[in-house]
């Protein structure tokens, strides 16, 4: 495939981010020139104009895509709520109607906006992992899903997506909390606190088959991180965990499996991870990313994975895009953005009214000097 290159609307460019082009054709980076301030607050516009993504349309150089409306196909329901599991242990039950509320995907035969905009970006991975590309990406089948720093949504995508997947009619979706130092799988799935992924780890669970749950959601098993443990971090890029990841790519070679990984900058452990798995998904929050640190994320992906990027947490709206809220965003956020712009509009208030006693100060001021 030939290389294409996007560069940034000025001269002056900063080191080349490189991300795998979707293509039939093998593999070869596109190169995409970043022109921004460092420590800036990253945007939409600025992302595209930077050439890391194409803005609203599927550009077939980006496996993954900022959401969108297109593929609007209707997705059927699987829902198991008695399957049995290979291991002893009972399925994890998902409150579905909770998760519809908080604004997660819905399982539901019905047509709603966060459920198209995850459906076109899983049909970017689907082709990836199981299309014509898949022959030349490594272990096509593992997404790993990250950012630059915490708190930009990764753990909300990596869900949404497990939840599109597992819609599918002939698919099923593994989803990995390996975020094991900070998890937030179990407590957005309100599943409680289970045996998992470190317990594998330290040898205290022997088979896999132990710590792979089923779920209430026929195409969805889980692994938990597991409970706390002080080496916690380490225990990710152990020749254990290696295996593991490896077992997972050819053990299962029809299923995807959707890590919920570390952010890439200050976690080491992320990024070898990150060289078992064939497709990556940085996840980056409007208005509040770095564009300097994304930068540096992506710098620490294999040169050869499939890389690409969901904006999260938008506010702006477009022609394109009908949505205006806040992803993911909990109670306690729009509670306090709720206060923040009650205490800003007092604020306003207050600076209006001391302009005008200003001005009218000054009005009688002009007055006296006229008479």
């Amino acid at each position: 495939m030939d290389n294409k290159k996007v560069s940034a609307p000025t001269e002056q460019t900063a080191d080349a981010i490189q991300t795998p082009a979707a293509s039939a054709k093998p593999s070869q980076p596109v190169t995409a020139k970043v022109n921004k301030q460092l420590g800036a607050g990253i945007s939409e516009a600025e992302l595209v104009a930077a050439g890391i993504v194409e803005g609203e349309k599927v550009s077939a150089s980006q496996p993954v895509i900022k959401p969108t409306n297109a593929h609007r196909a209707s997705d059927n329901t699987h829902i198991s709520a008695d399957k049995k599991s290979k291991s002893s242990r009972p399925p994890l039950v998902i409150d579905l109607e909770a998760l519809e509320k908080r604004g997660f995907v819905t399982l539901r035969n019905k047509r709603s906006l966060i459920n198209e905009e995850y459906r076109s970006i899983k049909r970017k991975l689907l082709s990836n992992a199981f299309g014509p590309i898949s022959k030349t990406i490594k272990h096509s089948n593992l997404i790993l899903v990250s950012s630059s720093k915490p708190n930009e949504g990764k753990t909300f995508t990596s869900l949404n997506l497990a939840l599109s997947i597992a819609l599918e009619q002939d698919k099923t979706v593994l989803l990995v909390d390996s975020d094991v130092l900070k998890p937030s799988v179990s407590r957005e799935l309100n599943i409680g606190k289970n045996v998992g992924l470190i317990e594998y780890l330290l040898g205290e669970e022997k088979d896999v088959a132990s710590i792979m749950y089923h779920t209430n959601i026929d195409g969805l098993r889980v692994i938990p991180a597991g409970l706390p443990h002080h080496l916690s971090n380490e225990l990710l890029s152990s020749d254990k965990m290696m295996k593991l990841i490896e077992e997972f790519a050819t053990r299962y070679p029809d299923r995807i499996v959707v890590f919920d990984a570390p952010p890439l900058l200050g976690v080491n452990e992320t990024a070898i991870m990150a060289e078992q798995c064939g497709q990556g998904v940085v996840v980056v929050e409007e208005h509040k990313s770095k564009l300097a640190d994304v930068k540096k994320a992506v710098d620490l992906l294999p040169a050869e994975m499939a890389v690409g990027f969901v904006i999260n947490k938008v506010t702006s709206s477009s022609e394109d895009q009908g949505y205006g809220y806040y992803y993911g965003a909990s109670e306690e956020d729009e509670e306090k953005d709720a206060k923040d712009d009650g205490k800003n509009k007092g604020k306003d208030k207050a600076a209006k009214k001391s302009k005008s006693d200003d001005k009218a100060k000054t009005d009688d001021k002009k007055n006296l000097k006229t008479r």
